[in-house]
């Protein structure tokens, strides 16, 4: 059925109609989201809402996000709940009411004196615009407005990125694409909190970023963990996240080797140095992590070990073709162990990171499936005696363990 122009159209109760057509919408599968502006409650620091159709352990639910000047608090309804708190909601306390769908937008405008107008935009014309819509989803896995991302100093108070903080902002996007991946790969359960421990987590970028994702464009339960040694770090995460109103979010003064959560989900270090990747590593695979993101940095263990196998010989006699190799080696047997131990594992460029030239990750996803393991050591114990090598310390700490055959 054609859909009438972006005008006001002609109705006795222009609210009643708009109310029908979200109904509509949301059995129709058709409802991408909807937004309540121009408020006039009681509630100065409440600036909008934001309505989504969510899935929450099998069940379909309304995904209610209160935007305030300073945090964000989500709210999940069933739908005939979800419903009736929009209309409750109009004309006061918003007068604004805008659905984006899948075919259209229909926009509910109330004026100063209470009188509503009903518009509504061509199928046309937002299938014409559904392709930039898409471009920039597979672009921007977070939005600007998020809260954190201005109290951690990447965006201003107007929700605008700061020029200075564009490669952390493509760091922080890149990263949450590459979770999102693996963490639809893993498939864990939805009826259990998601329990994630950030190793090295700095200032917290990445921790706010995926506590926000998984609860916030999920909607799932999670309980995050920022691992830093830095007791002024750890501070100013606690109280940003306090502030901020992110439940199951906390930061502890540590590091991998005496802060260990009872659960680990998910296990994140990034920039562990040298020996500090294989410590993370042996956590996430002793406590069964569905999945592993560690960025390696400072391979220095290796190196004194490695001879100089012919005919590698004479390029491996300069210093820096050595240490090159050492970094290979160093991470491709992190790999195979990973491997061995029931993951799939990757190795790949990650952006450049703040401060540093390193971008190499390693990420591994738990196998449902048993897989050949003596494959695995072979090729393993091939590589070590071709560099000569007599310990990894990733290996030292999984035999001590009994994880590694």
């Amino acid at each position: 059925m054609p859909v009438a122009p972006a005008s006001a159209l002609p109705t006795d109760d222009p609210r009643a109609v708009f109310l029908d057509l979200l109904q509509g919408a949301l059995a129709a599968g058709r409802w991408v989201k909807l937004v309540l502006a121009r408020p006039v409650g009681a509630e100065p620091e409440l600036e909008r809402i934001t309505v989504k159709p969510l899935t929450v352990k099998g069940e379909p639910r309304l995904g209610f996000v209160l935007r305030y000047r300073t945090r964000d608090i989500t709210r999940h309804y069933g739908l005939d709940e979800g419903l009736a708190e929009i209309a409750n909601a109009l004309p006061a306390p918003f007068r604004n009411a805008h659905l984006h769908a899948t075919d259209e937008t229909v926009q509910l405008e109330f004026g100063k004196k209470g009188k509503a107008r009903l518009h509504r935009t061509r199928a046309q014309q937002v299938q014409a615009a559904a392709p930039a819509e898409h471009d920039r989803a597979k672009q921007r896995w977070l939005d600007l407005d998020r809260p954190f991302l201005a109290a951690l100093g990447v965006t201003d108070h107007k929700g605008a990125l700061v020029p200075a903080m564009s490669r952390k902002w493509k760091q922080i996007n890149k990263f949450i694409e590459v979770f999102a991946h693996a963490f639809n790969q893993a498939g864990l359960p939805q009826d259990a909190p998601v329990q994630v421990a950030d190793f090295g987590s700095g200032k917290g970028y990445l921790t706010f970023a995926i506590h926000d994702y998984l609860r916030h464009g999920l909607g799932r339960d999670a309980r995050v963990t920022g691992v830093e040694l830095r007791e002024d770090m750890v501070t100013l995460c606690n109280q940003a996240a306090a502030g901020l109103d992110h439940p199951g979010l906390q930061f502890e003064r540590g590091d991998v080797r005496t802060v260990v959560p009872a659960r680990i989900d998910v296990m994140i270090a990034l920039h562990a140095c040298d020996v500090a990747t294989d410590y993370a590593l042996h956590t996430g695979i002793r406590s069964q992590a569905a999945i592993i993101m560690c960025s390696p940095c400072c391979h220095k263990q290796l190196r004194p070990q490695m001879t100089s196998p012919e005919p590698l010989g004479p390029m491996l006699q300069f210093g820096l073709h050595m240490g090159q190799q050492a970094e290979m080696l160093t991470d491709s047997l992190r790999a195979l162990y990973l491997e061995a131990c029931g993951y799939e594992t990757k190795v790949f460029e990650f952006v450049s990171l703040e401060h540093t030239s390193k971008n190499k990750m390693i990420l591994a996803v738990k196998r449902s499936r048993p897989i050949d393991v003596s494959t695995r050591l072979a090729r393993i114990e091939a590589l070590k005696a071709f560099y000569g090598i007599q310990e990894h310390c990733l290996e030292t700490l999984l035999q001590a363990d009994h994880l590694l055959a």
